[in-house]
């Protein structure tokens, strides 16, 4: 993912026309979408910034779908100083009023009022990356799921990273938004069987 303070990650780069590999049944056919499937998706990240960057990200994606927020990602690397933890803790109640004028992110109080805060937890935490691969045992959870059906929108792993985040201090982060953030994350590996990319990270995986 680009923009400054990020280590490594850059953002997928849309294909100029979509393709037509096997795909999770998620994945519709916009080239970002696609990218994002392909290319971020299920892949472990141990990276904070790329961690807490995904973390706000989902947040701000309750009750929306992540291709509206996909969409306006890089608005938001813009607005949000690149995710830095340090500077989103120090932001300003009338620096949020300003981005509620902001066309290019979703513009809503809470949210962005949980961007402050939850950034302030984060800091807090002696180490995060620890604490968010604890709860899957410090390494991938690799599924096997054939479809759809298949794919829970919740685990008791997700239950319980959503009530120790929720002690911590973070707020937007019920169950939910946890396991998806589990899922993008790669602290779990829910391609599906019929996509080309479980064979790929499931081998990735093996030790």
């Amino acid at each position: 993912m680009p923009v400054g303070a990020m280590r490594g990650y850059s953002l997928p780069s849309p294909l100029t026309e979509p393709t037509a590999m096997p795909r999770c049944f998620w994945c519709n056919d916009d080239p970002l979408y696609q990218a994002y499937h392909d290319e971020e998706w299920g892949v472990p990240s141990r990276d904070p910034q790329h961690l807490f960057e995904m973390l706000l990200l989902e947040g701000a994606q309750a009750g929306l779908s992540w291709i509206t927020v996909l969409k306006k990602r890089e608005r938001y690397r813009d607005v949000l100083f690149g995710f830095d933890a340090k500077r989103l803790a120090a932001m300003s109640d009338a620096y949020i009023e300003t981005l509620m004028q902001d066309p290019g992110i979703i513009r809503n109080r809470l949210k962005l009022q949980a961007a402050r805060k939850n950034a302030q937890a984060w800091l807090r935490l002696d180490d995060p990356v620890a604490l968010l691969w604890s709860f899957v045992g410090g390494q991938p959870k690799i599924n096997h799921f054939e479809g759809r059906g298949d794919v829970p929108a919740v685990t008791p792993e997700a239950e319980a990273m959503s009530k120790a985040l929720k002690k911590a201090g973070f707020t937007f982060v019920g169950p939910t938004i946890c396991y998806a953030f589990m899922q993008a994350t790669g602290m779990v590996m829910d391609h599906t069987r019929d996509c080309d990319r479980y064979a790929q990270l499931q081998q990735e995986a093996r030790p």
